[in-house]
């Protein structure tokens, strides 16, 4: 799995979910094939902002917006996730702000073929910024 990938899932579980970091690093180092330990449990910690690092107001990644600028024509998107394959370039990191009448047209009806949201980042980043400062 690409280290920015990796970076993007962290943050989005550790802080727009508010999940423990431990949950994630246990899942990465079961699941991936090239789990280190110690690379995996400080990715995990530094993300998560917890340890000798903290950097908790700085290490809130919009999903989205990590996307668009790593990923801006959505090639990897389209690599693995097959439903998003006919999606615009302008809507591949925010497919449900297409129109009906498009996610029909191009096979990716958001709530069917692919979820909707399960959080609003600006929300959660909030959210996160509260616990962290609280």
């Amino acid at each position: 799995m690409h280290d920015r990938g990796r970076l993007i899932v962290a943050s989005f579980l550790t802080k727009d979910l508010l999940i423990d970091y431990r949950e994630g690093e246990r899942h990465f180092m079961w699941h991936l094939t090239d789990g280190d330990l110690a690379n995996n449990n400080g990715g995990w910690q530094w993300t998560a902002s917890v340890g000798t690092d903290r950097q908790p107001i700085f290490r809130i990644f919009d999903p989205t917006l990590q996307a668009a600028r790593f990923d801006p024509k959505g090639a990897f998107v389209r690599r693995w996730l097959p439903e998003m394959a006919d999606v615009p370039d302008e809507s591949i990191h925010e497919p449900w702000r297409m129109t009906l009448e498009t996610q029909q047209r191009v096979g990716c009806v958001i709530g069917r073929d692919y979820p909707a949201p399960i959080v609003d980042h600006a929300e959660a980043r909030a959210r996160a910024l509260d616990a962290f400062r609280g």
